[in-house]
């Protein structure tokens, strides 16, 4: 287990993402792969408001629904700690007080519960001053409804001057930052990963397996049935794809793992990661994410996947 910054959110290494739930895998799948999660002591569910918006007929709010509806069936609401996010709802857009006030309370509704334990701030809205936001972030906390406030797709800019009018103000703080990053997206490791660093901040990653390309399926002249097949697929077109996925295959045969294992290892020995967040569609899925926490890599084989994907 790991802290989530100063907070006392003690999690479970790896976060299990929740875009998938009411989307590629319906209520009776969800639940088998939440009912896994838990069993291997997962804690920690990321989800997000909008989710599953894009899907024809979706309004979003699906994945919360689902959540809040197994947190309630099976009891476990206080030993989960569950974390969703504001601002790109279809009906609750950016980051106004009343919106980030009325989207609040809808995904209480959803979720079932009386708090969200980490409440991100989904996409900056640059067209809303940081006071603005965080005031109401702050509000939140102060009324109980949220325990620890985050951020995600933020500049270091932008995160910075949040930072530092929550310090000026006496107001609740960004704890966590929720960013794209894995071994074939690494713009995280300059100015944001400073300043993550130096407010003693906790990565959350998302897309930690790259959509899936580094579970290792997809390969030249290969075709997946996933709903991500096209991002995914893409890393294939690069140089550094198939340099990664060669990597990858060395290490991961070097330990009986699966390509995924390893990947999302390498992401939790990065500075300031505490949990990357990996989705699975399926139970099946979930095995090769779970090794991860206790797979330990040499720093020899940390060096070559570092090295491959640079």
């Amino acid at each position: 287990m790991a802290l989530i910054g100063t907070t006392d959110l003690d999690v479970f290494p790896l976060s299990l993402g929740g875009n998938v739930f009411g989307w590629t895998a319906d209520e009776e799948t969800s639940f088998a792969v939440l009912d896994a999660y838990a069993a291997a002591g997962g804690n920690f569910v990321d989800t997000a408001d909008t989710y599953s918006s894009w899907v024809p007929g979706h309004s979003g709010g699906e994945s919360e629904l689902l959540i809040g509806s197994w947190l309630g069936k099976r009891g476990r609401r206080d030993d989960v700690v569950v974390a969703t996010k504001v601002g790109s709802h279809p009906d609750f857009k950016g980051l106004r007080a009343a919106t980030i006030k009325a989207a609040a309370e809808e995904s209480l509704r959803r979720l079932g519960t009386d708090h969200i334990d980490l409440y991100y701030t989904h996409h900056d809205d640059v067209g809303t001053p940081v006071e603005e936001i965080v005031g109401a972030m702050d509000a939140l906390v102060r009324e109980g409804k949220v325990r620890y406030i985050a951020a995600s797709n933020i500049s270091a800019e932008r995160l910075t001057a949040s930072l530092e009018f929550s310090d000026r103000e006496g107001l609740a703080k960004y704890v966590a930052l929720q960013q794209h990053y894995n071994l074939v997206e690494r713009d995280y490791e300059g100015p944001l990963r400073e300043v993550v660093r130096a407010h003693g901040l906790a990565s959350v990653p998302y897309f930690g397996v790259a959509r899936g390309f580094l579970t290792g399926k997809y390969r030249p002249g290969v075709a997946v049935d996933s709903a991500r097949a096209g991002g995914a697929g893409a890393y294939l077109e690069s140089e550094r794809g198939p340099r990664v996925l060669a990597a990858l295959d060395e290490v991961a045969a070097a330990h009986g793992a699966e390509p995924a294992s390893v990947a999302l290892a390498w992401l939790r020995s990065r500075p300031t990661v505490v949990a990357p967040i990996a989705s699975a569609r399926t139970p099946e899925q979930l095995p090769a994410l779970l090794a991860s926490v206790e797979l330990e890599l040499t720093a020899q084989e940390l060096e070559l996947l570092t090295e491959a994907s640079a």
